[in-house]
C-alpha cells in the first residue's frame, strides 16, 4: 500500500527468488508449511497502522470492563467451563479486514480470539524475508518499539512465566498432523518448550506428566494451550488420562475459557468505526430485505464451519438457538496490494500477549492473509498466486 515500496519490491521480484525463500524456510526442519506462504509482505502505511492500533484499543477496552466476565458467562455455559480461570487471557489475536467505506480504506474487525496464534512462525518468517530481501531490514513488523530480541523475550515471559522450559508444554491434538506444526517446531527451538499430544500426558492425583526424549518423566507445571475444544469433542477416539474439566494442579498459558469468552460472542457488543454491524438473531427485530449484504454465523464454530454466505430468509427462520447465531453485514474487502498481475485483498491479524503481572496486553506483532478469492481462506484461493500467509511491515 506504500506505493514506492510496493513498486520497488515488485520490480525486484522473480519466481526464482520466491522459490529460494521457500527453500530456506523449509531448511530449518526439512519441512515446508502445508499452508501457502505468500510471495510478498504487506507494506502498511502510517494512517492504516494508526487505525489498526485504535481498533485494537477499543477491543481491549471492552475486554477490560469490570462486567466482562458476567457479560460472557453464557459463552461457557453452552460450551465448557474449565476450572481455575485466571484474571485475564495471555493471548489476543484481533483480525481486521482491509475494507472500503465511503470511498476510503478502513480496517474492519472480522474476528477476535483469546487464543494464541503462530507467534513463533511469524518471528522466524520475518527473519527469512530479510535474508531473501535484505532491504526489508529497513522495516519492522513489531509494535511498541520492539525488536526481534525483545519480541521473543516478552513472548517467552508470557509462555514460561519463570518456569524451566522443560516444565512447560505446548499441548495439542496430534501436533504432527496439525496445519500449524511449523509454529510448534519453532516454539520448541526458540523457547525450549516441547510439543506434546493430549494422549501422551499422564496423570497422578491432580498432577500431570509427560516423558521427554531421553525417557525421563517430567512434571508439567504450565500448559501453553493450543487445543481447540471443537476438535477435541469431535475426536472420540482419543484416549486421554485427564480431562480439561477436572481440578488439576497446573498453570495455563492461555486458559481454555478465554477461547469462548473472547470470540465472536462479543461482536454484537462492539460499536464504533472499526466494527461491522452485528446482531444476535435473538435480538433481531426484523429480517433485512437485503440479505445479500449479510453473513449468518454460529457464535461457536471452528475454522468457519456453519457459516452461510448467501443467506436466505429461511436460513434465519430455521435457526432454533437464535441466541447462538449472529447476522453480520458483509465486510467490503478492497483489493489494496498490487501484485505482479492484478490486485489482492488483505486481512491483518494483530497479535498481543498479556503476561499475568501486566495491567494491559501488549501488541507485539502481526500476521497477514492475502486473498484473490471471494473470501479470505484456502478454499477460496486454490491454484492462485500472491495469496496465503505473510506479514505486515511498517516503516521504521
Amino acid at each position: 500500500m506504500i506505493h514506492k515500496h510496493r513498486e520497488f519490491f515488485n520490480q525486484n521480484f522473480n519466481v526464482e527468488k520466491y522459490q529460494a525463500f521457500l527453500k530456506d524456510l523449509a531448511s530449518d526442519f526439512d519441512y515446508l508449511p502445508t499452508f501457502r506462504v505468500a510471495e510478498s509482505p504487506f507494506f502498511i502505511p502510517k494512517e492504516l497502522s494508526q487505525q489498526l492500533l485504535e481498533g485494537c484499543q477499543h477491543v481491549i477496552d471492552f475486554i477490560k470492563r469490570e462486567d466482562f466476565n458476567s457479560l460472557t458467562e453464557k459463552s461457557l455455559s453452552v460450551n465448557f467451563n474449565v476450572p481455575n480461570q485466571d484474571h485475564h487471557t495471555q493471548f489476543l489475536a484481533i483480525d481486521f479486514g482491509i475494507c472500503e467505506e465511503e470511498g476510503k480504506i478502513i480496517p474492519k474487525l472480522i474476528e477476535v480470539q483469546g487464543f494464541p496464534s503462530v507467534f513463533n512462525f511469524q518471528y522466524n518468517l520475518f527473519e527469512k524475508l530479510k535474508k531473501a530481501y535484505p532491504y526489508l531490514s529497513n522495516f519492522t513488523p513489531y509494535f511498541n518499539s520492539l525488536n526481534p530480541d525483545s519480541y521473543l523475550s516478552i513472548f517467552k515471559e508470557t509462555v514460561l512465566k519463570g518456569h524451566l522450559p522443560e516444565e512447560v508444554i505446548l499441548l495439542e491434538i496430534e501436533p504432527e498432523k496439525q496445519n500449524t506444526k511449523i509454529d510448534f517446531y519453532y516454539c520448541q527451538r526458540d523457547l525450549g518448550v516441547p510439543f506434546v499430544c493430549v494422549t501422551e500426558v499422564t496423570k497422578k492425583g491432580k498432577q500431570l506428566f509427560y516423558t521427554n526424549k531421553e525417557g525421563r518423566e517430567i512434571r508439567i507445571k504450565r500448559i501453553y494451550n493450543r487445543v481447540i475444544f471443537d476438535e477435541l469433542e469431535a475426536r472420540k477416539d482419543l484416549k486421554m488420562e485427564f480431562s480439561f474439566l477436572e481440578e488439576l494442579d497446573v498453570e495455563w498459558a492461555g486458559h481454555p475459557n478465554w477461547f469462548y469468552r473472547i470470540s465472536k460472542f462479543i461482536l454484537p457488543y462492539l460499536k464504533g468505526p472499526y466494527f461491522i454491524e452485528t446482531t444476535l438473531l435473538s435480538d433481531l427485530k426484523e429480517i433485512p430485505e437485503d440479505l445479500e449484504n449479510y453473513v449468518l454465523k454460529p457464535l461457536f464454530s471452528f475454522s468457519g464451519s456453519g457459516v452461510i454466505f448467501n443467506v436466505k430468509k429461511s436460513d434465519i427462520e430455521e435457526v432454533v438457538d437464535k441466541d447462538l447465531y449472529i447476522l453480520q453485514k458483509k465486510a467490503k474487502y478492497v483489493p489494496v496490494l498490487q501484485a505482479i498481475e492484478g490486485k489482492v485483498k488483505a486481512e491483518v491479524r494483530m497479535l498481543a500477549v498479556w503476561p499475568e503481572k501486566d495491567e494491559n496486553p501488549t501488541l507485539i506483532g502481526n500476521l497477514v492473509r492475502l486473498s484473490r478469492g471471494e473470501m479470505i481462506g484456502v478454499k477460496f484461493n486454490k491454484d492462485k498466486d500472491w495469496v496465503g500467509g505473510t506479514i505486515g511491515l511498517f516503516e521504521k
